[in-house]
């Protein structure tokens, strides 16, 4: 038999006063604690926030935006009206809900949003009230500043951007009194998923060093190379940037030409190689492919001049090198992923420039942009007052870290990626779930100063890649447009970090054969959908003629179910060779350790 879950709005549910108290006292006590040793820290912490002013000029911007305001106050007044029409009706439909009368909500949370799962959200009256009020006001707030006249398209995508940060900050369901859940976790616990919730957040402020980093999952319950990255290869040659991996073969024959992975620096290369279910990797040495993965060092001060032509020469360059070396093949197929995509679309035009375009024969790029005119949100952390201060800190370091990085991804998707973890971890005082994914991404490297400050100006702020000739690695113009290489673009339709539309950009720069395949979900759950006859995940769309505009490409683009793997190695059998007897990691030559090496271990401090 079930029990029945205590409403909150019932004090008969309190309990015993007295060992209410006793908990009340502890969290007061460690309330106390916490904060003595907050701002201990912070008074010590020579990089703290609040020390730093406002780097990324924030108040300026919303400055300019009241100014704005003021010299159209109609607008301003026929919002507020408008406001005070919708409260007016979430009133009206709230009374006859209390009465007991059939009533249409005012407003609803978007089918994504999952704050407002919580059956009490629509069944209590209070509580409907207070979440409809909530998104009346998110909604007046974010339309009233989105409908400013006068500011200029960079000004206005910052607006929107923490508008939106403030108005998630501040839903009910981030608080204790106004989240049914939290609420009937404190009843049930008598206080002491508070107490929990606390000593949750004193943990992340000490891992942080005085800054609160957030756990997204179990840290403990995952082992790069014990039960994650575990798919049996070789480290076969490495240098101050790069260990190269070759994955032991699965199958007696194999396929000619080798296949080279070029990751993102940002990240480490095992989001291809998770679990056995979801590897990439594991599927694509299954198919028969000799694969190769860069897995980039993990850098600090002492590689603070590295820069982006360093990482193309020791990088890709060296490893296409390395590779037809030791399979004796003339050339390799590869793939590039997001950041390390865009590196490999500049390998190749600096290869072609060099007459060694013929050492790649195919190319495919994973959620790559190439033309950052429309790079989303990302946008909103670029312009020069921004970059001026992060090299400024950039220089006194020789790298930035790789946490606050992930601190700006994740506030891209604050609701999923900072929020629900605040409920989970310091209200409700839960651990976090063991989660393969959340661990990868919070397992983040740093990046050399030199080399992340070109890629942000040079690419970000200028767009001077997608330029015939816009920037020079070891001497030699780039110009993406004399790339001749048949390419697969693999772009995801709900990627909030290289928008699809911005993506599609390769179709029209590339001079060779391009095949674009737009797949479901984002930036990594597209990626990572393996094929799997039970559970037909996101699909994808395929359109294989050319069209300049990437709409009109939609609309003529046909919908398949499940995942893209298969489609994508029918397009490679093109280019991957005739069948020979199998590889061993090395060829036969010594190797270094197994796989996944040692750089990808490396913890940032």
């Amino acid at each position: 038999m079930s029990q029945q879950t205590p409403e909150p709005d019932d004090p008969q549910n309190w309990g015993d006063p007295v060992e209410w108290s006793h908990n009340m006292v502890a969290i007061a006590e460690r309330s106390q604690r916490l904060v003595q040793d907050f701002l201990q820290r912070q008074a010590k912490d020579t990089e703290s926030p609040f020390g730093h002013g406002d780097p990324m000029h924030i108040g300026h911007t919303f400055l300019e935006m009241t100014q704005a305001m003021m010299r159209n106050p109609s607008a301003v007044l026929q919002a507020n009206l408008n406001l005070w029409t919708d409260y007016m009706n979430l009133w009206t439909a709230t009374t006859r809900k209390m009465l007991g009368q059939e009533s249409e909500e005012t407003i609803t949370p978007e089918n994504d949003d999952r704050r407002f799962k919580d059956a009490t959200w629509t069944e209590n009256t209070l509580f409907d009230y207070i979440k409809q009020s909530y998104l009346l006001t998110a909604r007046y707030m974010q339309s009233t500043v989105h409908d400013v006249e006068g500011l200029d398209e960079k000004a206005m995508k910052k607006i929107d951007f923490y508008t939106r940060q403030f108005a998630d900050a501040m839903a009910p369901t981030n608080f204790v009194l106004t989240n049914p859940e939290v609420l009937r976790e404190t009843l049930d616990t008598k206080g002491e998923n508070l107490v929990r919730g606390l000593e949750n957040m004193l943990d992340d402020v000490e891992r942080g060093k005085g800054k609160l980093k957030i756990s997204m999952t179990d840290a403990d319950a995952f082992e790069v190379g014990g039960n994650l990255a575990v798919s049996p290869g070789e480290v076969v040659y490495q240098n101050d940037l790069i260990q190269l991996i070759q994955y032991a073969p699965t199958t007696e024959t194999v396929h000619k030409v080798p296949l080279l992975i070029v990751p993102p620096w940002i990240n480490k290369f095992y989001i291809l190689d998770l679990r056995e279910k979801n590897s990439f990797i594991k599927w694509a040495v299954s198919q028969g492919l000799t694969v190769f993965v860069v897995s980039w060092v993990n850098p600090d001060a002492s590689l603070a001049q590295k820069n982006f032509t360093d990482y193309m020469l020791e990088g890709p360059v060296t490893a296409i090198d390395k590779i037809t070396e030791l399979t004796g093949e003339p050339a390799v197929n590869m793939i590039g992923y997001c950041l390390g995509g865009t590196l490999t679309a500049a390998t190749l035009a600096y290869l072609k420039a060099k007459g060694q375009e013929k050492k790649v024969k195919s190319v495919t790029y994973f959620t790559t942009m190439i033309d950052f005119a429309e790079a989303g949100e990302l946008e909103v952390f670029i312009d020069e007052e921004q970059l001026a201060s992060l090299e400024a800190k950039m220089n006194e370091r020789g790298y930035l870290e790789g946490s606050e990085m992930a601190t700006t991804f994740n506030m891209l998707r604050a609701n999923d990626l900072i929020w629900s973890f605040v409920v989970n971890n310091y209200l409700m005082g839960k651990d976090p779930f063991p989660f393969d994914l959340l661990y990868w991404n919070s397992d983040s490297t740093r990046m050399p100063a030199a080399m992340h400050s070109f890629y942000l100006r040079k690419m970000y702020l200028e767009n001077k890649l997608i330029e015939p000739g816009g920037i020079e690695l070891d001497g030699v113009p780039i110009d993406l447009s004399t790339i001749k290489t048949p390419t697969f673009v693999l772009s995801t339709r709900e990627d909030h970090i290289a928008p699809w539309k911005s993506t599609y950009a390769a179709v029209n720069t590339y001079s060779g054969p391009v095949k674009f395949c737009l797949a479901g979900s984002g930036h990594i759950a597209g990626v990572i959908n393996p094929p799997n006859p039970d559970k037909q995940k996101y699909g994808y769309w395929l359109y294989n003629r050319k069209v300049k505009d990437p709409e009109a490409w939609l609309e003529k683009a046909t919908h398949h179910e499940g995942s893209w793997w298969p489609e994508w190695k029918n397009w490679l059998d093109k280019f991957d060779g005739a069948q020979i007897d199998a590889r061993p990691p090395g060829c036969g030559k010594k190797t270094i350790e197994p796989a996944p090496g040692s750089y990808v271990k490396a913890k940032i401090g």
